[in-house]
């Protein structure tokens, strides 16, 4: 089968698609034949070497934290899918991985995979796994998002950031979202109440907000103070910088910026797929790339400034 592989750390051209031998599913696992998968920060990251202490100096790696398929085979005591069955789900984030979500084929555990929503497409689902299990994470269980509060969403426009403004908009809060000013119409189609420039507007300008969800991870400490004295604040951008204004938050007790990464199971995924199927969510992407292009789909996922993901259409099986 094909896999997509780093063969050392650094830019995208590092990736390679290589045959590799077919994984079997041990007990408890199944194996998914996988169709699309999609880009996401925590793949370009391991791809440049960010992580080298859970993955390690052997290569190659796996790429590809998400995918979305059909079970293939299941090992012992999986009972819960069937050959057949349309699924969804990621590898685990923090282990090392030599082949992942962006292959052919992939092995994970049962309890990381859940029902694929019926009525989209494999890629339109690949799009969601990772970037809608963070944003209903961060909104539902981080910030306790509650219908009539008022959130403003920073980087709107990523993976991330589209799915925040749909699920809170189906949850019923007033979404004041931040992006580049040429996404202001997509983004009020998708549920915004304002859409602001962020390179027009600051912090100063802005608020008071009862949550905020931060995908960028700068000018944390401008933004919290934007909230309101019962406010929340998560951040799922993870710098020198951003770590430092977590860390002063929590001297405040009030007001904490916490911090959150996707590691969702089935319970979640479960969770997800209902908000597909009422129309609360729905998938938003920017270019669909085949798997031997998926240098080209971390390139453009780096250059950023679309609305949407990047996601690989898994072929040739």
């Amino acid at each position: 089968m094909k896999a997509a592989q780093i063969t050392g750390y650094g830019a995208p051209d590092v990736l390679q698609i290589n045959e590799v031998d077919r994984p079997a599913p041990a007990a408890g696992e199944v194996l998914v034949s996988v169709e699309a998968s999609s880009v996401n920060g925590l793949d370009t990251i391991v791809r440049a070497g960010g992580l080298r202490i859970v993955t390690g100096r052997r290569f190659p790696i796996g790429v590809g934290l998400d995918f979305a398929g059909v079970v293939a085979a299941k090992g012992a005591d999986v009972r819960q899918y069937q050959v057949g069955d349309r699924v969804w789900g990621t590898v685990h984030p923090l282990k090392r991985h030599t082949v992942a979500g962006a292959a052919e084929y992939v092995v994970v555990p049962a309890d990381r995979v859940g029902l694929a929503p019926a009525d989209i497409s494999p890629v339109e689902a690949a799009s969601l796994v990772v970037a809608g299990t963070t944003a209903l994470s961060a909104l539902r269980d981080t910030l306790h998002l509650a219908s009539g509060e008022r959130l403003l969403v920073r980087g709107a426009a990523g993976g991330v950031g589209t799915a925040a403004v749909q699920l809170a908009h189906a949850m019923g809060g007033h979404v004041t979202a931040l992006s580049r000013g040429r996404h202001a119409g997509a983004l009020r189609e998708l549920g915004a109440d304002e859409v602001f420039d962020y390179t027009t507007t600051t912090a100063d300008q802005l608020g008071p907000f009862d949550a905020i969800l931060d995908t960028v991870g700068s000018e944390l400490h401008g933004y919290r103070r934007r909230l309101t004295r019962e406010g929340r604040m998560a951040t799922i951008a993870l710098s020198a910088s951003s770590v430092a204004a977590i860390a002063a938050s929590s001297v405040h007790g009030v007001r904490r910026i916490r911090t959150l990464s996707s590691n969702p199971d089935t319970v979640v995924l479960r969770d997800l797929a209902t908000y597909v199927t009422s129309g609360g969510l729905r998938p938003v992407m920017d270019s669909v790339y085949p798997l031997a292009d998926i240098a080209a789909a971390h390139q453009a996922f780096e250059r950023g400034g679309v609305v949407g993901k990047q996601v690989v259409a898994v072929s040739g099986k």
